[in-house]
């Protein structure tokens, strides 16, 4: 989840780490790092964000071609000065960045205290920066070669970036379950990175290390690259597609707004080139080689975690209705926990933005090993689940910077949309009027997405209202019960407001208790099978003296007459009801965390790619 990045080359490293921390940040942010080589080692790390250690190094020596640093989201050992990164090794002339976890770093780390080794921080990087030295030392091996037996070492997760004073034309790093990309420049250097943010700005080549590969980059332009098992790979270039102003603001004032304001565009171009809907075509080309297995298939399993869980229950409600398959939707995390049952005619559809989530690929790993045909959706490419499924399809939402994801969220469900509208209409169980009707309006709908924008300051004024209070409740059926969940999940990660969802009919179920006068209910009512049920669970909350806060279809009068704010939606066919019904929920909860004077971009104790179990 940290952010990791480096530089070796001729032009000065400094200014080209800091900007690629500031592009990173989004990783994590309690503390951060960078270190220098231009014959002696300086490293200077501290707490807090990165602007704070540009502050602490203003009259520091910043001179080096060739540079490492970091941004942290703590795993092990609390935000300090200490336990930022970069590490030194005993002796001082080796450095090292991490992103990821060493799981046996505490008995690696009681067998070098034997060996009167002396830590400083509450690290597992630490340890491993030690491991490193002790073997190169020991053993009279190069640092690469160092570097490579340590990791046949370590269990974990890790991304690492290793410098030494002994070798100062060189660069090595590595990766195994933790995203590392290299930029390559034109001019014989070398850009490194957790993802490609960092890069783009200097060049478009780039070459994605696999699990368990170590690159030797060196300061003339050569690039070694190995297993750590020691078998020698060929590099592989690769063209980046992303655009560098899709990394800057743009005018907004924060991500996150302009993320949700890219919304109309995001799922444009999630559907371009796939949906055709004069001629009524459905066509998603990553699948294709599959699309007979899913069809047949007798389950489907949909993997996810937070977000990207909520995008997967509105995809269970599409594959059943539309193509009636049955559908599983699996917290990633506990899937590959609970020994689950998993056959190998299941199809599994692992779904993240990132591409990296840890707890994902675990779940993908098992599910493989199983026998099961897996399908990734995701919005990174070149990333590690792309990577380890068998086909997929991803998102096209482009870089999503702000933590609390939204662009990512409509384009996760436009996907999962056009796979079950492909999948329903060649096994025949969607009517080729339906088919045509629903792949038209779902064409319209960055159109009315726009119209929910253009209600911004009507949520501004509504929000106003609401950003003292202390719980929320969020009420939905059907289609809109994911979008109660993830309105929730929005208001609880960027306001730190208390907040539920709950299907509308469970409410009765127990959480009715806790309505009072005090307590604001979001309700998503807009038109579907199951409107006139959430019209009567409406008034059951206004018989409690709860403040509703409606989100209706146009026109809409009924629940207009009951609730206390109402905020209008275009008409939509309910299947895609969630891709218009969530986007004022991300505004209320945008505006209520700004009026909050919360940071709503890099909210407190989470980090946008969650790499680590």
């Amino acid at each position: 989840m940290c952010g990791i990045v480096g530089y070796i080359g001729d032009r000065k490293a400094y200014p080209i780490l800091i900007k690629g921390l500031h592009r990173l940040e989004y990783r994590g942010y309690d503390s951060a790092g960078v270190a220098l080589l231009n014959g002696n080692l300086n490293v200077y790390k501290c707490k807090g964000k990165v602007a704070d250690l540009e502050a602490f190094v203003k009259d520091k020596n910043l001179d080096g071609n060739i540079g490492i640093a970091h941004t942290r989201w703590a795993t092990h050992g609390e935000p300090s000065d200490i336990n930022a990164h970069p590490h030194y090794s005993q002796s001082g002339d080796i450095v090292l960045i991490h992103n990821g976890i060493i799981e046996n770093y505490a008995s690696i780390k009681e067998e070098l205290k034997k060996r009167k080794h002396k830590f400083k921080s509450e690290t597992d990087t630490e340890v491993l920066c030690h491991l490193i030295e002790n073997i190169k030392d020991n053993e009279g091996v190069s640092l690469a070669e160092a570097v490579r037996i340590a990791l046949n070492q370590v269990v974990g997760a890790y991304a690492i970036a290793v410098l030494s004073k002994d070798s100062p034309d060189e660069l090595i790093v590595a990766k195994k379950g933790s995203p590392l990309v290299i930029g390559v420049g034109s001019e014989k250097e070398f850009f490194i990175a957790s993802d490609a943010t960092p890069i783009v700005e200097y060049t478009k080549n780039v070459i994605y290390l696999e699990d368990e590969e170590i690159a030797e980059l060196k300061r003339d332009g050569n690039i070694k690259i190995k297993t750590i098992k020691n078998k020698v790979k060929t590099p592989y270039i690769e063209e980046l597609e992303m655009q560098l102003e899709t990394l800057e603001k743009g005018g907004f004032p924060h991500f996150m707004l302009k993320e949700i304001y890219e919304q109309p565009r995001s799922i444009m171009d999630s559907l371009r080139g796939r949906l055709n809907p004069v001629k009524g075509v459905v066509k998603l080309g990553g699948i294709a080689d599959y699309e007979q297995a899913i069809i047949k298939a007798k389950r489907i399993i949909i993997i996810g975690c937070g977000t990207s869980w909520h995008a997967g229950l509105v995809g269970e409600y599409l594959f059943e209705d539309l193509a009636r398959i049955p559908v599983e939707v699996e917290y990633a995390s506990e899937f590959r926990y609970r020994n689950p049952v998993i056959h190998e005619d299941d199809i599994v559809i692992a779904i993240s933005q990132s591409g990296e989530t840890a707890d994902t690929l675990a779940a993908i790993e098992l599910a493989k090993s199983k026998g099961a045909t897996i399908i990734g959706i995701c919005n990174v490419v070149g990333s590690s689940i792309p990577r380890a499924t068998h086909a997929g399809s991803y998102t096209h939402a482009g870089p999503e910077i702000g933590v609390a994801s939204t662009k990512a969220f409509t384009a996760q469900i436009t996907v999962l949309t056009l796979m079950a509208l492909q999948i329903a209409y060649e096994k025949g169980t969607l009517s080729r009027s339906k088919f045509h009707e629903l792949a038209s309006e779902l064409y319209a709908i960055p159109e009315k997405v726009q119209a929910v924008l253009e209600r911004n300051k009507e949520i501004e004024a509504i929000a106003k209202v609401f950003k003292k209070a202390h719980n929320f409740l969020y009420l939905g059926r059907g289609y809109t019960f994911p979008v109660a969940l993830e309105g929730a999940l929005k208001l609880k990660e960027i306001s730190y407001i208390h907040a539920e969802g709950y299907p509308a009919a469970e409410m009765k179920h127990g959480p009715i208790a806790l309505i009072d006068e005090e307590m604001p209910v979001v309700v998503i009512a807009t038109q579907g099978a199951s409107y006139e049920k959430v019209v009567s669970n409406i008034q059951e909350v206004k018989a409690r003296k709860g403040k509703i806060i409606a989100v209706v279809t146009e026109g809409d009068t009924v629940v207009k007459s009951l609730a206390d704010y109402v905020i209008e939606v275009p008409e939509v066919d309910e299947h895609l009801a969630p891709l218009v019904a969530v986007i004022p929920l991300q505004l209320l909860s945008y505006h209520i965390a700004v009026m909050r004077g919360c940071n709503v971009d890099q909210p407190r104790n989470l980090a946008k790619s969650v790499t680590v179990e």
